[in-house]
């Protein structure tokens, strides 16, 4: 674990767009048992793929229209348990830092892997995010009056 001085301006550049951290097990289940809406959750981390692409890109996708009702992180290496319980929710998916996942209703919608994430560059990520948040984010039409 890093000293906190030394990470809290990577926790910074999510909480000041929005997010809002989980550092306990209890946090991450008060956030992610929600059974309706969409969540946006980064797994954050010290590297260089998070800092020099994730959340860049992460802060320039929010600025879209249609995008998650709720945004929260875990820190990766920071507050382990926290980031442990928070990767239950993503079935399916090896542990990754930094990584970012979409639930929509409960469940998993959309994910984005440190492999996506360290061989893309921040423009293409904010762009697949955007994609998803315009797929999964939008509600549906409201039927036509007949």
């Amino acid at each position: 674990m890093f000293p906190e001085e030394m990470v809290a301006g990577m926790r910074e550049e999510l909480t000041r767009v929005g997010f809002r951290e989980m550092r306990t097990p209890a946090e991450v289940d008060s956030v992610l048992k929600q059974e309706k809406g969409t969540v946006l959750v980064v797994v954050n981390s010290v590297c260089g793929c998070a800092a020099g692409k994730a959340r860049p890109a992460i802060a320039k996708a929010l600025s879209n229209k249609a995008r998650p009702e709720v945004l929260a992180t875990v820190f990766a290496g920071q507050d382990p348990e926290a980031t442990q319980q928070a990767r239950t929710y993503f079935t399916g998916y090896a542990p990754s830092s930094p990584s970012i996942a979409l639930l929509r209703d409960g469940k998993i919608a959309f994910m984005m892997e440190r492999r996506d994430i360290e061989s893309s560059d921040p423009l293409t990520i904010a762009a697949t995010l955007t994609r998803a948040f315009d797929r999964i984010c939008t509600p549906a039409a409201a039927p036509a009056n007949q």
